[in-house]
């Protein structure tokens, strides 16, 4: 029968199957990581064509992920029983042929516990593909907007879990990797969701590689609309503020379940910044979270995180944060200092639905204070 695809939605939390297990390829440890957060979960290879159409039963129909415009992504499983992701190209041409590179070689220099990892790939005659790890939770878009998911609500702790992996991701991106990387397509379907619902950004074809000491370059505007940030869409002008843009508008999302663009019953379009802006300056913060989260909210911490959204979508890049500055506001929004205490989910439900312990007092004191900042970007 060979290898058929499990249901990706028959199992949305631990599986022994999915990820997790301990193994070594090529002498590396699954599953490890350093301090800052660098991973060194795995080494690549070079795989056959014959290897790749055993692990997904000849690219049948039935272990199929998805699809796009770059081609088609299937389930498979390696003669060593490893579940992996195939990217296969639709059809080669000079620019899929560059994208093809770009993802390869920018997936082989970054390793991060929140950057999906690299298994290999493969080029030969008109093939191309791209072997990734296997993210059985599939993408963040599919739970804020997928009616496949609609009974798998994430709470509020979940998606601050989500948030914070993927900035530290894009920070190591922007901070760390070297030469420094621009993502350029920032976005919900672009953050994977593992066994556990650990996030991983992915999807490196529109990336670009900041040579030392460059600040900006301009180039042809790739991505998506509604993520886009001004400057980029307007006049090509691609910098490390781009990527913080689009995490600002993918904060937001992530808080209220809407899509960066709406659509009107007039047939006009509506962006996610123009909903909630008028909301903020009334405080009316509880109409902005999701309506179907399940569980508290906690206000004082949503304050915190739309004010920083609002910041990362300033329309003056100088005004915007770091995503080094991102993640540090996001934690201490949070109470994610390294002070702080963990609790457990059922904790945090048992203390009013906060994830992490804190002194009230300071929370309140940060919130007001994110607040001021955040109509102060309104009035700017």
């Amino acid at each position: 029968m060979g290898n058929q695809k499990p249901s990706p939605f028959s199992r949305y939390h631990d599986d022994p199957r999915a990820g997790g297990r301990e193994g070594t390829v090529h002498g590396e440890i699954f599953g490890s990581s350093n301090a800052s957060g660098r991973s060194n979960e795995y080494s690549w290879e070079v795989f056959s064509l014959k290897e790749m159409l055993h692990a997904t039963n000849n690219f049948n129909e039935n272990n199929k992920l998805g699809e796009g415009g770059f081609g088609t992504v299937y389930w498979g499983r390696t003669t060593a029983g490893e579940e992996i992701a195939v990217k296969r190209l639709k059809m080669i041409t000079a620019k899929t042929e560059m994208e093809f590179a770009l993802e390869v070689e920018v997936l082989g220099r970054v390793r991060h516990k929140n950057l999906l990892g690299l298994r290999g790939y493969y080029a030969g005659g008109s093939e191309r593909l791209i072997i990734n790890q296997y993210m059985p939770n599939q993408s963040l878009l599919n739970y804020l907007h997928d009616n496949v998911v609609a009974d798998v609500h994430l709470n509020w702790p979940m998606r601050m879990r989500i948030a914070v992996g993927s900035a530290e991701g894009i920070a190591y991106l922007h901070h760390e990797a070297n030469p420094h990387i621009i993502h350029r397509d920032i976005k919900a379907s672009n953050i994977l969701l593992d066994s556990k619902f650990r996030p991983k950004v992915a999807d490196f074809g529109f990336a670009k590689l900041m040579p030392e000491g460059v600040s900006h370059l301009t180039t042809r505007v790739k991505g998506t609309l509604g993520y886009l940030a001004p400057e980029y869409a307007m006049w090509g002008k691609v910098s490390e503020g781009c990527d913080v843009y689009s995490f600002g508008i993918l904060l937001l999302e992530i808080v209220s379940g809407r899509k960066p663009i709406t659509k009107l019953a007039d047939g006009k379009k509506h962006d996610i910044l123009q909903w909630a802006c008028p909301l903020i300056q009334k405080e009316k913060w509880q109409q902005l979270a999701d309506e179907r989260m399940v569980g508290l909210v906690d206000v004082a911490q949503l304050r915190c995180v739309v004010a920083l959204a609002l910041r990362c979508t300033d329309g003056s890049p100088e005004n915007r944060p770091t995503m080094r500055e991102v993640v540090s506001e996001l934690r201490e929004g949070l109470g994610l200092g390294l002070e702080k205490k963990r609790f457990t989910a059922a904790t945090a439900a048992a203390k009013g639905g906060k994830l992490w312990e804190e002194e009230e007092e300071d929370m309140t004191d940060a919130s007001n204070y994110y607040t001021s900042r955040a109509k102060d970007v309104i009035t700017r």
